[in-house]
This record gives C-alpha cells, structure tokens and sequence, in this order.
C-alpha cells in the first residue's frame, strides 16, 4: 500500500495476504464410547453385517431407536397402524391409566439410553419417550393376544407368514435382547486341529443323537469301555463298518466310543437367528460365547455335503433346507469373521483328535477307504481275499498234506 511519502507498506500488504490464505480449521474430537453396565443393545459390528446384511435387518416392525430411521422399510408403515391400534386396546384390556405408563417411562429414560451402545438420532417430531411406550406395549399386547388364543380376530396373529416375520424380527440383535443356557462343560483354549465327521466315522467314531436332549448345546463325547481302549484293534468299529447291522449289538455298542449330539433341526430361519445369537455374544457376551463355540464345533465337523449327510443318516441334523449342501454352506459362512477367545468344547475336541491320531484308528480310515469305501468296493476286497486264500492253501498243499 501506497504511503503518502510515496513509500510502500509493506506490513499491511504482508497481513493482507495472510488473511487471504488462513484456513479455517475446526478439530473434532472422537471421544470413545461410554459403555457402562447398563449396555446391552449394540449396532452389528460392520465386519459382521457385511457378511449377509439381510440377516440383521428387520424385514415388517422396528423396536427401537435403530431403525426408526428406515425409509426403504414401507411395511413398517403399516405396523406403525398396528401398533397404535394394539396400544389403545393394551389400555381398554387392562383398564391402567396412560399417563402412570408415561411417567414410569420418563422416569427411566436416562437408563433406557444408557442400555444402547451408541446414541442414535430420531426422526424430526418423534419423542423418545413416546416411542418407547409405543413398542413396549405393542410387545406385551401381542403376547397377551398370543397367550389368549386371539388368533382368529387379529391381523398378525391370523396370518402365519406375518406372525412367523414378526417373531422373526423380535429375536434380532439391533431388536432386543436374547437369553440361551450354557452348556455343562468347563472353558478351555479355542479348539484345533479339527476333522470333519466323515473322517472320524472312517476311524470307528460312532455319531448319536439324543432327540429328548432340550439343551442343543449340550455335545458330548463317551468312550468305549477300558479294554477297547486299551485294545482299540478289539472295538470291532471296522467290522460294524462293513456291517451295519452289528451296531445293535449291545455287547459291541457299548465297546465303541460315541460323540453325543442333541437334535438340531435346520431350516430357512436358522441362519438368520444364529447369527444375531452369535452377533450378541461377540458384542456383549464375549467370555461366555456358547453359540459361537457351538457353531465352530458344527464348523469343524461339516467341511461339504458328505459330512451333513452323514449326520443327516444318524438323525442328528433334520434338514429342512432340502439340499446337504446349502446346509454346509450355511455352517461353513456362520463362523466368517467370528474370534473365538475360548471354548466349551475344549475337551471333547482334544478327545476326538486323541481319537482321530490313535495308529489302528488310522489305520483302519485308510483300510476302510481305499477297500471297503462301499458295497462293490467291499464286496471285491472280500473275493479278493478269499481268492488269495485258496490260492495259498493250494500252493501248500503238496508240502503240508503229502504225508496224507
């Protein structure tokens, strides 16, 4: 700038520039997530939703905050109805007064918040509180109008494929919470060095289900008796091999040694609700992940469609899927991205390796697939032997019987 002298400042046109090129810059810090003991609803972790998001998202009603914000869901509009509808009857049944609900709810809102992991915004006009009330009602007036056998006059309940989605998206994480027994055994390091369950049946394992079993966790290993042990060449599982029939044999029965699975029905909702079970125990429940080690047990015994048909043929999977591979498929993309800290089934893990690495057992998984892998292959070795045999007997017959 121009002095009246005629000298140029200098100064002022240095400042004049910097202005022009300060940036603005705001820092926004990320604090991390408050979890306290209250926290028990979670979004899915993204590593988990990426693998089938669909799983995860409710398809008909949205409890919750998490996704009230869903436009793409246009069925929920029409259970946004339903759910007024089942709140105003909620109060006409019960005879309780709205506001006492409102209070209790206002009440508790702070702790209510404090139960999801991470704050999620509402849609503009819609009030926490009230959308609490709403869902909590509409939750417990559906189950009074289920444990009233109101089956014929309501509109969820008459309709099987609409009462079968609601249950459906009432077990989802992002939903609510759910509770399942632990299993009875003791917590060990995660299970390796695993073989599928055709090769354990190759080394004599025999695979047993107990249909009356309620607990689905509960897999367990039983030996054979001490001298089968001892003498594993005397359990006779390659001889029942050849031989089904034998296996009712009480006396050969209880020589073999047997991994006990309870019944496990797989259909077209069983992915869906094993992965929200198991999308809560990584989230919530990592110690004590009975599904998760559940699922890699089943990971480790199904590699393809010849181990599900297996257990399909022992009773211990009803597929309902249709085909064995889906249900492999389905085993097999279950454990993706999934950390297993520790196991319940340690032991019996370590004792089907034990078993698998015995040398007869091995042994006889080779004997059994190369000559007796089926019935022809069976049949031919047996000739074979029998020819061999002969063909001995008739080449020392001159030496042993020329005394005769």
């Amino acid at each position: 700038m121009a002095m009246p002298n005629g000298v140029i400042d200098t100064s002022q046109e240095k400042e004049l520039q910097c202005e022009e090129i300060i940036i603005d810059i705001t820092v926004q810090v990320l604090q991390e997530p408050m979890w306290g003991s209250e926290c028990c609803i979670y979004k899915v972790p993204k590593r988990l939703r990426k693998v089938k998001e669909e799983a995860y998202t409710p398809k008909l009603v949205s409890i919750g905050p998490v996704h009230c914000n869903n436009d793409e869901l246009k069925d929920m509009k029409i259970m946004e109805t339903l759910k007024n509808r089942y709140f105003k009857k909620f109060f006409s049944r019960t005879k309780k007064i709205q506001e006492d609900f409102e209070k209790i709810v206002e009440g508790n809102k702070d702790k209510i918040r404090h139960c999801y992991a991470e704050e999620i915004p509402l849609p503009e006009g819609k009030n926490f509180v009230d959308m609490i009330l709403l869902d909590s009602i509409f939750i417990i007036e559906l189950f009074l109008r289920s444990e009233a056998k109101e089956e014929e006059n309501d509109y969820i309940l008459s309709k099987p494929w609409l009462k079968d989605g609601v249950r459906q998206d009432l077990i989802l994480l992002e939903n609510q919470r759910y509770f399942f027994h632990p299993p009875d055994q003791k917590l060990g390091d995660p299970i390796e060095h695993r073989h599928s369950a055709t090769k354990l049946e190759m080394a004599g394992l025999i695979f047993q289900t107990q249909k009356e079993e309620r607990s689905l966790l509960n897999v367990q290993i039983q030996k054979g008796n001490s001298f089968s042990e001892i003498f594993p060449c005397f359990n006779c599982s390659w001889l029942m091999h050849c031989l089904p029939c034998l296996k009712k044999i009480s006396i050969l029965e209880r020589m073999q040694t047997r991994l006990v699975v309870p019944h496990f029905v797989v259909d077209n909702k069983t992915e869906d609700l094993f992965r929200n079970l198991m999308a809560l125990e990584q989230c919530h429940y990592p110690n004590e992940a009975y599904i998760c080690n559940y699922v890699l047990l089943l990971d480790f015994l199904i590699n393809n469609k010849d181990d599900v048909e297996l257990l399909v043929e022992e009773g211990i999977i009803v597929n309902s899927l249709g085909s064995n591979k889906a249900v492999a498929d389905m085993v097999n993309k279950l454990g993706h991205e999934i950390v297993e800290k520790s196991s319940y089934y340690h032991e019996v893990a370590e004792d089907l390796n034990k078993y698998y690495r015995n040398w007869w057992n091995q042994n006889m998984a080779s004997l059994k697939t190369v000559y007796f892998r089926d019935i022809w292959r069976g049949t031919a070795t047996v000739v074979g032997i029998i020819v061999l045999v002969v063909t001995v007997m008739n080449f020392l017959r001159p030496f042993v019987f020329r005394h005769i």
